[in-house]
């Protein structure tokens, strides 16, 4: 155990000491962001996984995402995120219960729908190598957060080489969990009203509301 942990450490120590702000990186990053930005909506049929060697503990789920502009939905077997760029709910089918938030754009938890500008703000990065994820030739990239006391100490992100879409990002945090999300299909220019991004409670009238505002 105790091995373990040093390991841990020592690649924390590594990964900041090496972090900076790559030019190699920025170009791919900002190709990447200037290529979302000309995609005004999209979906995307996502695979996520949790791991901690650790703990031994290793959970995959399958997901959907829709995004337009600054609003997302994302949608998880035991969950559904809702964010209409102002107000964020969290709807949880089994317990019959929606939690009702404000939205912090300057929250450190992860947008989906701001992805591709996470890097501009608080981040340097690390071109790593040219790598092959799920069988698409991507750039491999590291961001590693400025703040020592951040909620991530790393963010990795494998962007395809070819048109530049996010094809996976993991986070990392000190307690060993690793978050990945995979880019299993992805259709962009979707046709979706703003009133999807919105939770429907009349449609819903079992659900417990509860308002944290």
């Amino acid at each position: 155990m105790k091995n373990t942990i040093l390991a841990f450490l020592a690649m924390i120590l590594a990964v900041t000491v090496s972090a900076q702000y790559d030019p190699k990186a920025l170009e791919t990053l900002d190709a990447m962001s200037k290529k979302y930005k000309t995609i005004p909506s999209f979906e995307a049929n996502i695979s996520y996984t949790l791991t901690n060697d650790v703990e031994r503990i290793s959970e995959e789920f399958k997901g959907k995402i829709t995004v337009k502009g600054n609003k997302f939905r994302l949608a998880l077997p035991e969950q559904e995120v809702i964010n209409n760029g102002a107000t964020i709910w969290t709807y949880l089918p089994e317990a019959k219960e929606v939690n009702i938030d404000n939205y912090d754009p300057n929250s450190e938890d992860v947008n989906p729908s701001k992805m591709h500008e996470i890097y501009k703000k608080g981040f340097k990065y690390l071109y790593l190598q040219d790598k092959v994820e799920n069988g698409v030739m991507c750039e491999e990239i590291d961001l590693v957060p400025e703040k020592k006391d951040a909620q991530y100490f790393k963010v990795k992100m494998f962007i395809n080489k070819k048109d530049k879409i996010i094809q996976s990002f993991t986070l990392f945090d000190k307690g060993g969990n690793r978050y990945k999300y995979t880019i299993t299909k992805f259709t962009p220019n979707v046709k979706v009203e703003d009133s999807f991004f919105t939770f429907d409670a009349k449609k819903h009238p079992d659900v417990s509301v509860v308002d944290l505002r």
